[in-house]
Order: structure tokens, then C-alpha cells, then sequence
């Protein structure tokens, strides 16, 4: 299998996983605020890492410095670390859908990708006719 194919092979999945989810009303969203330097000291970098309502892999840095939108988790990780460069960063994951509330600094083609995978999404949910 080559690259590409694994490549679309994962957008499906991640079109198809976005499309199947139940519908809520409000929909949990974390809240990405700085965290308590009581929990983790401000000299270390956070990162939040979690699915937008795509689907999609989203890292931003905890006080809203940087951010990006990717196809894979270990995309999402990899950005991390190399921003916070050349210590480590500490990776949050919220377990609510997060989205990208700053710049894509990420993959800048998955904007389009996302753009299609809500639109494919809207139309496997539809209700036949």
C-alpha cells in the first residue's frame, strides 16, 4: 500500500468517524485556558492535543501562543515538541472535541480537507428523500 493511499484511506476514516457521531446540542467543547502553575510550573510549555468536531488533530499551545490543525495524532505531537524546542512541553489531552481558536500553523492544505470532510459529513447524515 503506498503512502498516498494510507493517506486517503485515514481522511475517509476520519470523514466517516465525524459523520457517525451523535448529534448533540451543545456539543462539549474544552476550554483551553493557561494552566494552573499549581499543576504545572509556567517555565514548562503545554500543549493541548485533541479532535476538532472534524475529526481532525488539533495541538495550540496553552496560553494561545501557537497552533495547528493535523490529519495525524503523532503530527499533532511532533509540532508540539519542535515549538517548544529544545526543552520538552507537557501534552494535555482533553478528552471534549477542542477546536483552533488561533492561526493553522499545522498543515495548511487541511483546512481544505476539513472544509470537505464537514461537507461529506453533512451529506451522509442527511435524512433520505
Amino acid at each position: 500500500m503506498t503512502l498516498q493511499m494510507c493517506e486517503e484511506a485515514a481522511m475517509a476514516a476520519i470523514a466517516l468517524q465525524a459523520a457517525h457521531r451523535r448529534p448533540k446540542t451543545r456539543q462539549a467543547q474544552a476550554m483551553l485556558k493557561p494552566l494552573d502553575p499549581d499543576v504545572l510550573s509556567a517555565a514548562i510549555p503545554a500543549f493541548f492535543i485533541g479532535r476538532n468536531s472534524a475529526g481532525l488533530w488539533v495541538a495550540r499551545e496553552a496560553n494561545g501562543r501557537i497552533g495547528g490543525l493535523f490529519l495525524f495524532k503523532s503530527s499533532a505531537v511532533e509540532f508540539a515538541n519542535r515549538q517548544s524546542a529544545p526543552t520538552r512541553c507537557a501534552l494535555v489531552f482533553p478528552t471534549e472535541t477542542i477546536e483552533l481558536d488561533v492561526e493553522n500553523r499545522g498543515n495548511p492544505l487541511i483546512v481544505l480537507v476539513e472544509g470537505a470532510m464537514r461537507l461529506l459529513a453533512r451529506m451522509t447524515t442527511r435524512p433520505p428523500a
